[in-house]
């Protein structure tokens, strides 16, 4: 894992840039027009509009992919994009989807507010509900389960093995949002995954730089065998004189059609400079994961003994419930560095306590080199409801504290001090 982060997908010849150049180009010539011809029949493999393809962009998503183990990759503009793909790809209006509750806000927007729109229905199930229970929100209509390895905010673990039992006995793929594990900790196409997503702009660029996206592709799941059910796969594309995915690009299919197809029509291709800043965090993943979690890990436990907390959600903690579950599923148990935790009293107190942190920033985002945290209710959740927050899994005090790479000590100087000023 280390050496794919380090130099995966780039071998320069000899004399060749030994990092990744930026081919901040829109447009890539050629000599005839049956070449070009050739590149929007999808006959012929190569670049000419970087909306649809970018050679930048295809090594940074090639090394995302070997990371995943997966066969193919795409990436997105954002993650919120990623989201939205990896279910339109093979949803359209009159379709169904499955969805667990315990999602992050945006996606649980996108999928009960947006997709509506568009004619597409979500079904949220209690991803701890037993295996019967989930099967009843499944209907002949659906094409897809969705789930997060670990939840945003709220950090509780996906059963992947179950979900991929509920979704395959159902014959439709399951997609796991893998952003905050990490292919570093966890990889859900070992556990019977068939699709992985990330928001790119968390861990992988890891410096608040760049916001981005990726889809990636395991090629395990047999369109072919649902031909019925996966039209826009297996049935004859007219945008492409009658090309069928399934059968032109085989384990490749899934992707292929993301970029043909969505990528070629609303455009969320995010700019090579972005890739550019995106491969260099890569590079340094499996060292910054690492640490992240050696943090969280003691800051969870000093969290854990304080008299102003109510309550620590974090499954490095043994008596955490999902501790058995991360032992399962992450190497070394290992989850990511964000901590859910409750402070004792109202929600003024929660309030003085973030406003009172120092090193510790209150910021619109989470999962990069520097600490920082964020009260979901207020700010990325706040167009739920207190009932619709905690069918989300989120309990209205629940604050999210995402730990960096800055020494641990003084990380928790910090959060005392907080704690202190959060009780005058």
């Amino acid at each position: 894992m280390a050496t794919i982060c380090a130099q995966g997908e780039w071998n320069p010849k000899n004399g060749e840039p030994r990092i990744v150049p930026i081919y901040q180009s829109t447009t890539f010539k050629y000599d005839s027009t049956a070449e070009m011809a050739d590149l929007f029949d999808l006959k012929a493999e190569g670049y000419f509009y970087t909306r649809l393809q970018n050679p930048t962009n295809d090594v940074v998503a090639a090394k995302i992919a070997a990371l995943e183990g997966g066969v193919a990759a795409m990436l997105t503009s954002s993650g919120q994009a990623a989201s939205f793909y990896s279910v339109f790809n093979i949803c359209q209006a009159g379709d169904h989807f499955v969805s667990a509750a315990s999602i992050y806000g945006g996606t649980y927007n996108l999928f009960l507010v947006t997709m509506k729109k568009l004619g597409i229905e979500v079904t949220l199930v209690d991803q701890d509900a037993d295996e019967e229970e989930i099967l009843k929100a499944f209907r002949p209509n659906t094409k897809a389960l969705f789930g997060e390895t670990i939840t945003n905010p709220g950090v509780c673990v996906l059963d992947i093995e179950k979900f991929a039992r509920i979704a395959h006995s159902q014959g439709v793929p399951l997609i796991i949002d893998n952003t905050f594990a990490t292919p570093i900790n966890c990889r859900p196409f070992e556990f019977g995954a068939d699709i992985v997503i990330h928001s790119t702009t968390k861990y992988m660029d890891g410096h608040a730089t760049s916001i981005g996206g990726c889809i990636v592709d395991s090629g395990n799941f047999d369109w072919e065998a649902h031909h019925d059910k996966f039209p826009g796969l297996t049935e004859p594309d007219p945008s492409y004189h009658g090309l069928a995915y399934s059968k032109a690009f085989g384990k490749k299919a899934y992707i292929v059609k993301a970029t043909a197809q969505l990528m070629r029509d609303l455009g969320s291709i995010p700019s090579p400079m972005n890739a550019f800043l995106l491969n260099l965090g890569l590079e340094t993943l499996h060292l910054r994961v690492l640490r992240h979690c050696e943090n969280a890990q003691k800051v969870a436990e000093y969290l854990q003994q304080r008299p102003e907390v109510a309550w620590v959600h974090y499954s490095g903690l043994k008596n955490d419930k999902y501790h058995a579950l991360a032992q399962k599923y992450f190497d070394g148990g290992r989850s990511c560095g964000v901590i859910s935790f409750g402070l004792k009293g109202d929600r003024s107190v929660s309030e003085k306590f973030m406003d009172s942190l120092k090193l510790v920033a209150i910021v619109t985002h989470v999962a990069d080199a520097r600490s920082c945290v964020l009260h979901p209710a207020s700010h990325t959740h706040r167009q739920l409801s207190d009932e619709q927050l905690i069918e989300a899994g989120i309990q209205p005090d629940l604050i999210r504290l995402s730990i960096g790479i800055e020494d641990v000590t003084d990380i928790i100087a910090d959060i005392e001090q907080a704690l202190q000023q959060a009780k005058k």
